[in-house]
């Protein structure tokens, strides 16, 4: 048998309904949800870390690629671009 030691933690309490409800909808308890769910994170941490790796590179190259061919092709638009997407990123994420 695993040996095991008890840990108290806090959590909201829309967090807490949401584990509550998943365990009665299981047939196991709360405990075994939180214990399944930090598992789960602790072995596919790897796996999320790679993954947001991966789409940081991929989201760097493609605005590269495009500031190239912006610089390239379509010059007198740089500045409006960057103009506007200044403009978003203020909109829809604060700053």
């Amino acid at each position: 048998m695993m040996k095991t030691t008890k840990r108290n933690f806090r959590m909201s309490n829309d967090i807490w309904d949401s584990v509550d409800a998943r365990a009665a909808s299981a047939g196991c308890t709360p405990t075994d949800i939180v214990r399944e769910a930090l598992e789960r994170h602790l072995r596919d941490a790897h796996i999320l870390d790679e993954s947001r790796r991966r789409h940081l590179r991929i989201t760097e190259y493609m605005q590269l690629a495009l500031d190239v061919i912006v610089r390239k092709e379509h010059p007198e638009m740089r500045d409006r671009l960057i103009e506007e997407a200044d403009r978003r990123m203020k909109m829809h994420h604060g700053g």
